[in-house]
């Protein structure tokens, strides 16, 4: 075990990069086919680690268009329960039940360009319906823990302290 968070969190991201590799995310068809042969917290991590990026630039709208990928939107499910966030996942779900309804329209969207997406969706329902669920969210990612670690990561580090044999 490493002595620190920041350890802790340097060793899984090195594991991760050694595991996934950023080229994955290209193809997420054969990131889900990857991801789903890891032991489960890497699993997990490797399937959350979008999301705390889109959370902290975007939201959930633009996090579901930039990762515009069913089985994506599930391992991203799967892995928020694994890592026990408990709040976090159930707003994800609820999230993505959303988008679910305008999944066939951002595909259409998103195949005339980002642009076309963007144009969309800051005027429509789906971001208005989201709103409130990504302030709940920020709100939630904004929480730090001990070491000062906001965001998802914190839930990294407190799963590979509690379940380090999940992560091999």
């Amino acid at each position: 075990m490493a002595a620190s968070d920041k350890e802790i969190l340097d060793n899984l991201f090195l594991r991760l990069q050694d595991t996934v590799p950023d080229e994955l995310h290209e193809d997420l068809d054969e990131f889900v086919d990857v991801v789903s042969d890891l032991p489960p917290g890497l699993r997990a991590m490797a399937s959350t680690y979008q999301l705390d990026v889109s959370m902290a630039l975007d939201d959930l709208g633009w996090h579901f268009a930039n990762w515009h990928h069913r089985g994506y939107s599930l391992e991203t499910s799967r892995g928020l329960k694994e890592l026990e966030t408990g709040e976090i996942a159930s707003i994800f779900d609820r999230g993505y039940s959303i988008a679910g309804h305008e999944w066939d329209r951002m595909s259409e969207l998103l195949n005339e360009g980002f642009d076309v997406f963007a144009t969309w969706y800051r005027t429509s329902e789906l971001e208005a319906t989201l709103m409130p669920l990504n302030r709940q969210l920020w709100d939630l990612l904004k929480i730090e823990n001990a070491s000062g670690q906001a965001g998802l990561f914190r839930y990294w580090v407190a799963y590979a302290r509690k379940y380090p044999e999940r992560l091999s």
